[in-house]
């Protein structure tokens, strides 16, 4: 018998059959991504649960752990804090923008007060842990924070009201530390519409432009979660430098106002920008935002049968409550909106932005900042390589990063943009 034919089959058998009993698992391809590719988060609110719990009085606040932080006895009752240094450790997070956020105002100049005690805080938190976190200045300072073991930082102002339509005090929030900033919170700005408030400009107006070109100039980037997709294709159209959605998912997926449509995914990918997914469970599932579309509603039945009686209102309100509990979400959603920005962008397009420490819940098997593990090994599970995990890690908003330093780099010699101030 000539065994040469069978010596040969056997060995491309071996060939074929090797690799996939090698292949590594969802968990281990997850591991090793988040190993060598740290995630950089787009958005953690750490420095406004310092502001609403313990009103920026840290110099005895451990943020080793936060786990007893809960206060269920309080008015309204608030849960434990999502982030620590333990859970940012064992979450694999290697960098991190701290929402420098303060709520939508009217009085601008008290905004841009609360803004700066907010870049305080968080100078100070940062200082009280050196061996455990940095706050970078460019992306070079913050690499090499990483390599060197910390949890860099940068800061970004959540909402337009910071800067209280001051080209000027743009440029100061920038030489404090502020690396982007969100056009506008959750209600319209003298220069720009949001995505929950009613239009009023149909985008942005000449400041409106005038200030995404100065971002551009100075290298801070121009950040769309919570616009109105007439701001998104404004800044879009205007901007030269690559622009982030820090925290925000898609609306092919759930049709929420604070979602990105596919309007604007190819605008997004022409720009080179990055749009990072939320894991608010309200954005990422139908069903939780129908739950919360109906409370609302009953509220304010509740409030005209009881025009004059709020205890009985009260009582109506947690009374339907108990008979309709909010439907919880999981990973498995989260990753469905990275699947949809794959599909439709690739996957170079594609970041994370938790919200972490801004929301009352957050998806199952990733209810605080120790969570990213099983987000990534989901999506390692549905078929995305190392490389890609990699990516979506920290690979692209440092891309994004880069790209928006190096615009600014080439406008060295042009002078900032001015407009009057206000007698």
């Amino acid at each position: 018998m000539n065994k040469a034919p069978l010596l040969a089959g056997l060995a491309a058998l071996a060939l074929v059959s090797t690799p996939a009993l090698a292949q590594a698992s969802p968990e281990a391809t997850a591991e090793a991504a988040l190993k060598k590719a740290p995630v950089f988060d787009g958005h953690n609110d750490v420095p406004w649960a310092l502001r609403g719990r313990f009103d920026n009085v840290i110099n005895g606040f451990d943020f080793v752990d936060t786990t007893d932080t809960a206060k269920p006895d309080a008015t309204p009752p608030a849960i434990a804090m999502h982030t620590d240094l333990q859970r940012l450790r064992k979450g694999h997070v290697g960098a991190q923008f701290w929402s420098v956020y303060v709520p939508a105002n009217t009085n601008e100049q008290q905004a841009v007060q609360q803004t700066l005690e907010q870049i305080d805080v968080t100078k100070r938190l940062v200082a009280r842990y050196p061996n455990d976190l940095a706050l970078a200045s460019n992306s070079a300072e913050l690499e090499k924070a990483m390599k060197a073991g910390k949890i860099a930082g940068m800061m970004g102002m959540e909402g337009g009201q910071s800067i209280g339509s001051s080209l000027a005090v743009l440029r100061q929030m920038y030489a404090l530390g502020a690396r982007y900033m969100t056009l506008t919170h959750s209600k319209n700005i003298p220069w720009a519409d949001s995505a929950t408030d009613a239009p009023s400009l149909d985008g942005l107006n000449d400041f409106g432009r005038q200030v995404v070109r100065e971002m551009n100039r100075i290298g801070m980037i121009v950040d769309l979660s919570h616009v109105s997709e007439a701001t998104m294709k404004d800044a879009l159209a205007e901007s030269k430098a690559p622009v982030m959605f820090s925290h925000s998912g898609v609306r092919a997926v759930n049709p929420h106002p604070r979602n990105v449509p596919d309007s604007v995914l190819p605008l997004v990918k022409a720009n080179g920008g990055i749009v990072m997914v939320v894991f608010l469970p309200s954005f990422l599932d139908a069903d939780v935002r129908a739950q919360g579309l109906a409370r609302t509603a009953e509220q304010a039945r509740l409030k005209a049968m009881y025009p004059g009686d709020p205890a009985s209102a009260d009582a109506g309100l947690k009374a339907w409550d108990a008979a309709n509990p909010v439907p919880t979400t999981n990973v498995r959603k989260v990753a469905d909106h990275i699947d949809h920005l794959k599909k439709t962008i690739g996957v170079d397009h594609i970041g994370v932005g938790g919200d972490y420490d801004g929301m009352d819940s957050a998806p199952v098997g990733m209810e605080d900042v120790s969570g990213y593990p099983a987000l990534f090994t989901e999506l390692a599970r549905r078929g995305y390589s190392q490389a890609e995990l990699e990516k979506i890690a920290s690979g692209n908003m440092l891309r994004v990063l880069k790209a928006v330093e190096a615009y600014a780099a080439s406008q060295k010699g042009q002078p900032p943009v001015e407009t009057p101030v206000a007698k």
